[in-house]
């Protein structure tokens, strides 16, 4: 998946640096990021290839390198180009695309909270950890992590697959939801399928988790058994499709980025005597 960077080190607790010449800058507009080249290698801009930066904020390190988030400079460095921010599904190295799929989480966070959402007094950047707090009111805002489930749906042999209604990603994606206030995640996973396929599901066990910088999310896998009719009843305004494929019909999955292309791989791959 695409925080698994070893043997590089990733390091995400926050510290009061400045920028050096030598610091990666991550600039981002709308849902584009600026690299250098038209190619599939991630390569950030370095500060001293940026030039004149009014305010850096520090992001995390990799490696020992240091990397700040800042607005787009006026003049777009030569050689640079604002690409679109999916480059990091196909882009490498994975570290960088991890870089900046993190670092778009945190760019969409501190772009929202400019503002008390208290008393409307611009927040203060604390240098302590990594949060911003009213001058005014005293109000703390911490960066959004919000819980949801990715439920691998088996019966048997087969696995449910479904396509997301009026997306951008087109590929193949196991059932996904946010968890609400005052739920459990089996509560989430339960109400999820139900709302979304008209299926119940029992045995609920854990797979595995991951970050996901585009929606600012901890995704919680599991495996979910069938429990009863496998009548499927779709809704339409969140799935353009939901189907039951044998595992040897699954179609293959890229599991190097995404938590849902693990799974699918994973039950793929499993022997049938296994389920």
């Amino acid at each position: 998946m695409i925080q698994n960077i070893a043997p590089h080190i990733f390091h995400n607790e926050y510290k009061s640096l400045i920028a050096t010449a030598q610091s990666y800058i991550l600039c981002f507009e709308e849902r584009s990021i600026l690299l250098a080249g038209e190619t599939e290698e991630i390569v950030p801009p370095r500060a001293i290839q940026i030039g004149q930066i009014d305010k850096a904020i520090y992001l995390f390190s990799i490696d020992g390198d240091d990397f700040f988030l800042a607005d787009k400079p006026k003049k777009i460095p030569e050689g640079f180009s604002m690409r679109d921010l999916n480059i990091f599904r196909t882009g490498s190295p994975q570290a960088y695309a991890f870089a900046c799929i993190t670092a778009f989480s945190l760019h969409n966070w501190y772009k929202n909270h400019i503002w008390c959402g208290r008393c409307g007094t611009q927040m203060e950047h604390d240098h302590q950890e990594r949060m911003v707090r009213c001058p005014s009111c005293g109000n703390m805002e911490y960066p959004k992590i919000s819980p949801a489930v990715i439920v691998g749906i088996t019966d048997g042999d087969r696995l449910l697959l479904s396509r997301y209604a009026g997306r951008e990603y087109k590929g193949y994606s196991l059932l996904a939801g946010f968890s609400e206030i005052g739920e459990s995640l089996e509560e989430t996973i339960c109400r999820e399928v139900m709302e979304e396929v008209g299926l119940k599901v029992k045995n609920p066990v854990y797979y595995k988790s991951q970050p996901w910088g585009v929606t600012d999310t901890l995704l919680i896998g599991f495996f979910a058994e069938l429990d009863g009719d496998n009548t499927i009843t779709l809704d339409r305004e969140e799935l353009a499709v939901a189907e039951w494929y044998q595992r040897d019909q699954i179609p293959p999955a890229d599991g190097r980025i995404s938590l849902t292309g693990e799974m699918i791989e994973y039950f793929r791959n499993l022997p049938p005597e296994n389920n």
